[in-house]
């Protein structure tokens, strides 16, 4: 299926350019739509969390506060769009089928929940990379689009590529996860200049191993090979990252989280490991 539709959920400027620009880089190899989207904080949702022993007029103060730093960082954020599509050329408008375009918009409400909704009818969710001091466990637009919304969401490097998808790696380890970043990655591996599986032992599960998924490729005109991968420190993200970057990889998919998002957060694992330290585009889904 090619990619008509791209979601771009934009919180800041720091990333938020390099995703834009990621964006649009990739609604520019399919004649895509990028709708780029800010969720304002509702200041109204500061009262319940200001807890007891506040007065009405200290309640005030910090929803007035909040309301001016969400207009504020919306100002900027359209700014930066504004001035990114004037610098770089890029329609802005309707979506129009075959031409490559943009549009803005600015919502009210709890972003995780707005996110993913809108995640729902968009082929591919572009999300910044988290910032540098950022836990990753706190991007909501990036776990709200992979639980809640059965869809694939491309992490954005904080640098954008010179060129996306013409080298892609699959991560295989014989999950649902897994397959299901497979069937997103089809139409990528489909134009791409050469295709890799990336695999280890260490990150097998119970499943078809990657010479089954080679045959299933060929049966999509997909040509690939298969490297078996050594984790770095017994890291197995690391392993991965590592042979991605050995095939000059220009965009990696994989499954996320097939562990519990709760074992990876307390004890570590390959996607925690990826979202922290990929520095090229990486394609997930669950």
């Amino acid at each position: 299926m090619a990619i008509r539709k791209l979601l771009l959920p934009l919180t800041g400027t720091a990333a938020g350019e390099a995703a834009l620009d990621t964006a649009v880089r990739i609604a520019r190899i399919w004649n895509a739509h990028v709708t780029a989207l800010h969720v304002r904080v509702d200041s109204r949702d500061v009262a319940p969390l200001a807890g007891e022993g506040l007065s009405g007029a200290m309640i005030e103060e910090m929803m007035s506060a909040t309301e001016k730093e969400s207009s504020d960082r919306a100002h900027a954020v359209r700014a930066m769009f504004d001035r990114y599509v004037t610098e770089n050329h890029v329609p802005v408008g309707e979506a129009r089928p075959g031409e490559i375009s943009a549009s803005f918009a600015t919502v009210v409400g709890r972003e995780e929940d707005l996110v993913a909704q809108q995640a729902r009818l968009a082929d591919l969710t572009v999300v910044p990379h988290p910032e540098a001091g950022d836990d990753v466990s706190s991007s909501d637009a990036l776990h709200a689009v992979l639980f809640d919304s059965a869809r694939p969401v491309l992490i954005a490097p904080l640098v954008a590529p010179e060129r996306i998808g013409t080298r892609v790696c699959v991560a295989w380890n014989g999950t649902a996860e897994s397959a299901a970043s497979v069937l997103a990655a089809l139409p990528w591996m489909q134009r791409a200049e050469a295709v890799r599986v990336l695999t280890a032992d260490e990150y097998q599960r119970r499943g078809p191993g990657a010479a089954d998924l080679l045959s299933y490729l060929a049966l999509h005109d997909v040509t690939a090979d298969t490297a078996v991968f050594r984790p770095i420190d017994k890291d197995v993200g690391a392993g991965l990252l590592r042979a991605a970057k050995e095939f000059n990889c220009d965009l990696l998919s994989m499954g996320a989280y097939s562990h519990s998002r709760l074992r990876q957060l307390i004890l570590g694992g390959v996607t925690r490991h990826v979202l922290e330290f990929a520095d090229l585009p990486v394609m997930m889904t669950r």
